[in-house]
C-alpha cells in the first residue's frame, strides 16, 4: 500500500542500487558481528571553525576542488564498516560536480549495495539526500518522506523475516521539537512490530530526549554512545545517534575523531542474535513511487 505526504512523494518498496564492482552478499554476516557507522558529511564540506559557515558557505551552492579530496577521506573511513547511514549527501548537482555522492562513496568503500533518498530536489543546484551503504542485501528497503515541511526522510531496511527480523532506519530529523515528535511517532509506528531495531542518523536532539520524552520511550531502546558529536572541532552536543534494541549486544562504541565534516561520525559494533545471521536471500518486490530514487 502506498501513502503520500503533501510533498507529493509516495512511500513504497525499492531495490537497493548494486555496485557491480563488488561481490553480492546475501543475508547477514555468519560471524554475527555487524559494524555500524552514522555520519552527517555536510555534502563533503570541511568545516573547522564557526566562521567557516560564512567563509565556506558558498560551497553549498558551487563546486570546490577540495571536496573530492574530502570525499576520498570519508570513503577510506567508511570502508571499515558494514552498514553506513549518511546524512546531508548530494545526489548529483552543480555543487558536487554532478557526482552522486552516495554512489561515489559506495565505490570508494567497496559496498555492494547503496541507496540514495532524495528529500529536497533543487534540480541542478542541489540534490539534498540521505544515503545507505550496506555489505549485506536487505530483504526489504522502504523510502519514507517524514511528516512536517518537505525535506526530511527515513530509509527503512529489513534483514530477515517476520517479527524476529532486524529492522534498520536511517534518518535525518527536523530541528524543531514539535515536528521532530511527529516524525518520531511515524518512525515508532514503522518499527513497533519488530523485536530487533536499529535507528541511525542525525536526530538533532540528545539521547535523553529521544529515550525518555519522545514517542520512542516505550521501546526500551539503548543509546550506548554518550560523547558529543557537534560541532566537530569542539564537540558540545550529542545529536548524532545509533539507538539499539536490548537484544543487540554492544561490543564497541566510539565517536571518531575525524573532523572531516561539521559533525563527527558515530561507530558501534554489535553482536547479532544467532537467529539473525546467515539468513537466505528473499526476492525484493518493487512498487512504483511518485519520484525516482
Amino acid at each position: 500500500m502506498l501513502r503520500r505526504w503533501s510533498s507529493g512523494r509516495s512511500i513504497g518498496l525499492h531495490q537497493p542500487q548494486v555496485n557491480g564492482r563488488c561481490l553480492d552478499s546475501a543475508g547477514l554476516p555468519c560471524s554475527g558481528l555487524l559494524r555500524l557507522l552514522s555520519f552527517n558529511i555536510q555534502v563533503g564540506i570541511s568545516t573547522e571553525r564557526y566562521r567557516h559557515y560564512l567563509t565556506r558557505g558558498w560551497q553549498h551552492l558551487l563546486p570546490h576542488p577540495g571536496r573530492a579530496g574530502n570525499l576520498q577521506k570519508i570513503g577510506a573511513l567508511l570502508a571499515d564498516y558494514d552498514l553506513v547511514a549518511l546524512q546531508e549527501v548530494d545526489g548529483g548537482s552543480l555543487r558536487s560536480g554532478f557526482v552522486n555522492q552516495v554512489e561515489h562513496l559506495a565505490e570508494l568503500g567497496a559496498f555492494p549495495y547503496w541507496y540514495q533518498q532524495l528529500n529536497r530536489n533543487l534540480g541542478r543546484l542541489a540534490q539534498h539526500s540521505n544515503g545507505m551503504l550496506s555489505r549485506w542485501q536487505p530483504q526489504q528497503l522502504e523510502d519514507h518522506p517524514l511528516p512536517g515541511p518537505p525535506g526530511r526522510g527515513a530509509i527503512l531496511l529489513r534483514f530477515g523475516e517476520g517479527a524476529e527480523a532486524l529492522v534498520v532506519v536511517v534518518m535525518h530529523l527536523a530541528l524543531g521539537a514539535r515536528t521532530r515528535t511527529r516524525q518520531l511517532a511515524y518512525i515508532r509506528e514503522l518499527i513497533g512490530g519488530y523485536r530487533h531495531q536499529i535507528l541511525m542518523g542525525d536526530m538533532n536532539t540528545h539521547a535523553a530526549d529521544l529515550l525518555q520524552h519522545s514517542p520512542l520511550r516505550d521501546l526500551g531502546l539503548l543509546a550506548p554512545q554518550i560523547e558529543a558529536t557537534f560541532p566537530s572541532w569542539r564537540p558540545q552536543r550529542c545529536i548524532d545517534h545509533i539507538l539499539l534494541s536490548p537484544g543487540l549486544a554492544v561490543e564497541r562504541v566510539a565517536v571518531l575523531s575525524q573532523p572531516i565534516s561539521d559533525h563527527l561520525p558515530v561507530a558501534i559494533d554489535i553482536r547479532l542474535p544467532a537467529g539473525l545471521t546467515g539468513a537466505p536471500p528473499t526476492t525484493l518486490k518493487t512498487l512504483t513511487t511518485g519520484s525516482p530514487p
